[in-house]
């Protein structure tokens, strides 16, 4: 006897149906990254199949009406032109990987035209970069690729850059690109309805865990600080693979062939800090991300990351993010809503 079909309506019922839906736009911009718009735009087909319901209308947007390159070279047709494009509640640009930095004169300036307006404007991945010249995000926090974070500070002093997955600050919607874009549109599901939805959707793309705006980006240490500084990269290479029985400064120095001193002169000059404090943030970065996609105890958890005792693991924790590590998951579960199934999480944290 064959297996029932699960129907969309049984997987998520809406508490309140929507009056009508959501309309997001994507501006597709030549040669534009295909794993970010993808990433962004299922999550919303992804809504209305699991709730049976319309909850979100997407619009394919070029300047001119003509199909757009993606970076893959395939040729994307489109609904419409910036000209004819309908009502919608927020605009999506989805930039060139790399950044095209000509050729947008055009679009730079119909977006200072919607700088007053109330639509919502969003830059993905590169995007950034097009608002960031429009105007549109002075004074506000934004996030754009790693690779491109530094130019983007310099060119635009105005714009708080964090190294963060997205920001969502007031009507202006930055993600960092890749796969940050199904975060940042998970995000927006929760708010418009709730963090059940978004949590189903999550599974249906088996992703392990809804990943927070406030997620850092990892920026390999060789695109940091060059490649011309060996002995400090092995440095940090060994601190990553000993995170669970942490080695000291001199065993840091003796390991790489060099005297604690000068690792501590590499250390300042390149880094900003000391070996030791380097070592606790990694640890206890960490520790964060065990504590937001794991169910161990958290006392399990800093002993993993090499804190002898729980009272120095929670200090530690609270002096660098604010919060406790009980805090910290709870936190998560607030956020989420739901957690994926089988995964419970355990109340043994302080």
């Amino acid at each position: 006897m064959a297996a029932e079909q699960i129907t969309p309506q049984q997987i998520v019922t809406l508490a309140n149906k929507p009056e009508r839906p959501y309309r997001f736009g994507f501006l597709l911009l030549p040669n534009f990254s295909l794993i970010a718009f993808s990433s962004a735009i299922e999550p919303l087909r992804m809504a209305n199949w699991v709730t049976g319901e319309d909850c979100y209308e997407t619009v394919l947007i070029s300047h001119d009406g003509e199909a757009v390159a993606s970076s893959f070279g395939v040729q994307t047709l489109v609904d419409c032109s910036l000209a004819t494009m309908p009502t919608l509640d927020a605009v999506f640009v989805c930039g060139a990987s790399p950044i095209a930095r000509t050729g947008n004169e055009a679009i730079i300036a119909w977006l200072r035209r919607q700088a007053n307006t109330s639509l919502a404007i969003g830059g993905i991945g590169t995007g950034s970069y097009i608002l960031a010249c429009a105007g549109l995000l002075n004074e506000h926090r934004a996030t754009i690729h790693w690779w491109d974070m530094a130019s983007l500070k310099a060119e635009f002093p105005q714009t708080q850059v964090m190294n963060t997955l997205f920001e969502i600050d007031g009507k202006r919607y930055t993600c960092s690109g890749g796969t940050a874009s199904m975060d940042m549109m998970l995000f927006l599901i929760g708010q418009h309805f709730d963090m059940s939805l978004a949590g189903a959707i999550s599974e249906q793309f088996i992703c392990e865990r809804m990943r927070a705006g406030d997620d850092q980006q990892r920026i390999p240490l060789k695109n940091r600080i060059g490649a011309s500084q060996p002995k400090l990269i092995e440095a940090v290479s060994l601190m990553e693979a000993n995170l669970e029985e942490p080695l000291s400064s001199e065993d840091l120095a003796e390991l790489v062939g060099i005297s604690r001193r000068h690792l501590e002169r590499l250390f300042k000059q390149h880094l900003q800090t000391v070996p030791s404090k380097h070592y606790l943030e990694l640890r206890l970065e960490r520790a964060r991300q065990l504590l937001r996609q794991s169910d161990k105890p958290a006392a399990e958890i800093g002993n993993e990351c090499g804190f002898s005792s729980a009272s120095y693991f929670s200090t530690a924790y609270r002096n660098h993010y604010g919060v406790s590590p009980r805090e910290e998951r709870n936190r998560v579960e607030v956020t989420e809503g739901i957690m994926p199934s089988g995964l419970g999480r355990s109340r043994n944290s302080f």
